[in-house]
Order: C-alpha cells, then sequence, then structure tokens
C-alpha cells in the first residue's frame, strides 16, 4: 500500500504537476495502423499524461486506484478501460516498495485519422463513431467485456498482417456491443454544440459559466429567457439533463476540482471561490458527486503526481515512447 509522505515543498511540486500531465508519444511503426503492447509494474509511462491517441488498456495484474480526467476509481484485474484524445489518465498500483510485476496491463493506441479512414472504406463500421466520441471523457467496461477482451489483446500482441485488422475490429465490435460502459470524467463543463444549439440555452449557460462563483437564483435565469420559473425548470432539464441545481452544482465542483488538482488554495478558500456558501454543503456535494471528500481527493492526486517517481531510475524520457 502506498503512502503519502512529502515534504512542504516536494507536495507543493507535486501538486503543480498533476495540474500539467506529461505528453506521451506513441510511436506507431510505420507498417502498422495502430500500436499494441503491454508493460510491468513500475514503468517509465506509469504518470499522470495524454496523448492525442485513443487507448484502450486491460488491466491483467494488481490492484490500485486509476485516474481519468477528474475521476478517481479502483482498479482490479479485468479493469478494461477507453480513453479519448488527450484526456490525461493514470493507474497507480499497490505494489510494495521494491517489488516489481512483469506485466501489469495489456494497451492498444490508435488515431482518430486511422478508424475515419477505415469508416470511410468500410461503412458497416459506422457504429464505430458513436464509441469514440463518448469516449472523450473515459469509458468503462463490465468485468464480462474486459474478460471477453483479454484473449483478443492478447493474441494481438504477436498477431500480423490480415489477422491484426480483424482481431482490432473483433475488439472494437466487442465493446460496441457491449453493455452500457460507465462514463468516468465530467463532463459537464463542455457544451455539446449540436444538443444545445439553440441561442436561448446557449445563453442561459453562458450566464452561468461566468458567474459561476455568484449567487445563481433559477428565478433570475428564467427571466432571462422570458419563461416562467416551472417552464423555465422544464426547458433546462429537457436540454441539459440536469436540473438547474444540480447542473450548477456539478460545474462547481468541477472547478473545486481543477482548483484542488493546482494545490494553491486551501479547501476553504476553494469552497467559497466556486460559489458554495458554506463549507458543509460543499463537502456534500462534493461526496455526492465524487464519492469522497475534497481532502481524499486532493490525497489521491498527490498519490497519482507521486508514482512518476517510482517508474525505474534509469528510464528515459516518458515523450520518447509509446
Amino acid at each position: 500500500m502506498h503512502t503519502i509522505r512529502a515534504t512542504t515543498g516536494q507536495t507543493n511540486a507535486r501538486r503543480a504537476k498533476i495540474a500539467q500531465p506529461d505528453l506521451e508519444l506513441v510511436a506507431v511503426p510505420r507498417d502498422e495502423s495502430f500500436k499494441v503492447w503491454s508493460h510491468g509494474y513500475p514503468y517509465r509511462t506509469v504518470r499522470w499524461h495524454f496523448h492525442p491517441e485513443y487507448e484502450i488498456q486491460l488491466i491483467t495484474s494488481t490492484t490500485g486506484k486509476y485516474f481519468v480526467g477528474d475521476y478517481i476509481g479502483n482498479f482490479a484485474p479485468g479493469n478494461l478501460v477507453m480513453t479519448g484524445p488527450n484526456l490525461p489518465h493514470n493507474w497507480v498500483s499497490h505494489v510494495p516498495q521494491g517489488e516489481r510485476v512483469d506485466e501489469r496491463g495489456l494497451i492498444l493506441q490508435f488515431d482518430a485519422g486511422f478508424v475515419a479512414r477505415a469508416i470511410a472504406v468500410f461503412p458497416e463500421i459506422k457504429r464505430v463513431q458513436s464509441l469514440l466520441d463518448v469516449a472523450a471523457c473515459g469509458l468503462l467496461f463490465t468485468p464480462a467485456t474486459g474478460a471477453a477482451a483479454e484473449p483478443v489483446m492478447r493474441e494481438l500482441l504477436g498477431a500480423q498482417g490480415v489477422r491484426r485488422i480483424t482481431l482490432f475490429l473483433a475488439l472494437l465490435d466487442l465493446l460496441v456491443q457491449s453493455a452500457e460502459p460507465i462514463k468516468l470524467a465530467s463532463a459537464a463543463h463542455h457544451v455539446d454544440p449540436a444538443r444545445h444549439a439553440e441561442t436561448r440555452i446557449n445563453d442561459v449557460l453562458t450566464y452561468i459559466g461566468r458567474n459561476l462563483s455568484q449567487a445563481l437564483r433559477e428565478v433570475e435565469l428564467a427571466e432571462l429567457t422570458g419563461q416562467s420559473v416551472s417552464a423555465f425548470s422544464r426547458y433546462f432539464r429537457r436540454q441539459t439533463g440536469a436540473t438547474f441545481v444540480q447542473y450548477v452544482n456539478r460545474l462547481r465542483i468541477n472547478l473545486a476540482c481543477q482548483l484542488l488538482m493546482s494545490g494553491e488554495l486551501n479547501i476553504t478558500d476553494i469552497c467559497y471561490q466556486v460559489g458554495f456558501n458554506n463549507l458543509s454543503n460543499f463537502n456534500r456535494q462534493f461526496l455526492l458527486q465524487k464519492d469522497m471528500s475534497p481532502s481524499r481527493w486532493r490525497a489521491y492526486q498527490q498519490l497519482n503526481a507521486a508514482s512518476a517517481s517510482e517508474s525505474p531510475d534509469d528510464a528515459p524520457a516518458l515523450a520518447s515512447f509509446g
């Protein structure tokens, strides 16, 4: 089990690093369309990082904490997650200091252009696009899907030629057909332009975003749209999928997570800066959305940042490898 111990300077350095994940350069061989590989633990890429490619990762051994955007969860063998482009992520295993694991997981990485070209040639795989769209915030698949994916991914490690492509498509088909995956990172602060095309709702969401730290009242937003409060409530929920209060609280907790990651403010200051008027309500809403307190969330982010120091000392820079 990891423990979190650091001097004040070290802690501040780690917190600063959390907000700036490392860039991983995924080196796909010229004669291949995607990259499949495995690694153990500790390993040079086990740190808070991102890359422009989609990634499918299956954990095959160890347990621990994983971080996808602002999401923190527990993982065990069978944990199958897909992350979208530039979404920061990390898996930190609970392994005793000095102990090494030969294989921690199987990884497949590919860029959006490759799949877009494939869809253009083979319209039968068009359904894959919907999977890619929702993977922007990270997707957790069921243990059953993880178990079904392992033999496919394991064979991919050594596959060549046409067999490689058929296995890749089989894996994507498995994910498309899987039971509803769980979205991981919060996306409440990202407005889907196709979903919110109306000027009226855009004006409302813009107003909320600009005044998040201030007192926001539904009656004022109703006036902005020229509706009664009851009509506005129905309209807002239909457009966003959440009540006005739920939506505002989600945005505020998202902002709180960003401030917690920066490490520059204490929790009480963050509470008031994001628009909550008392600490107990802030803690209650944070627990409701993140399943842990703000202090524990920050502590896990420190653990996330500290994981980079546990990689082999002689490992080259992360950006030099896939």
